[in-house]
């Protein structure tokens, strides 16, 4: 399994991680939200692994953009599920689904680091 990153690749932070992986060597294959939507598959499970509340970019400008009462419909993972297929925009970038099959959101080079095989490093 290659490591696969979910994002908007005009997203700065989407770009650190690409240019931190490419620079270790690592086989990475990008799923763009923009062009091929946000897969309900995957995003059920990460939401099951990280948990809704992480997954959910609260800090964005999409979030910020919502009305109140938009923003108040999210309580639970359902009502976020249902936002982020249909913004995909208000997910935290990057998702990373790792080779050993756990998953990571946001960049952090410590963390990529620790899931990128020793030779990669």
């Amino acid at each position: 399994m290659t490591i696969t990153v979910y994002g908007i690749p005009n997203c700065d932070t989407v770009k650190r991680a690409r240019a931190f992986l490419a620079g270790q060597g690592a086989a990475v294959q990008f799923h763009d939200f923009k062009k091929a939507g946000v897969p309900p598959d995957r995003l059920s499970v990460w939401l099951a692994s990280a948990g809704w509340e992480r997954v959910l970019n609260r800090q964005g400008t999409t979030w910020r953009k919502l009305d109140a009462a938009a923003q108040a419909a999210v309580v639970d993972a359902a009502s976020a599920s249902a936002l982020m297929l249909a913004q995909a925009s208000v997910i935290k970038r990057p998702v990373v689904e790792w080779a050993d099959g756990s998953i990571t959101v946001g960049f952090d080079e410590a963390a990529y680091g620790r899931h990128l095989p020793p030779a990669a490093v």
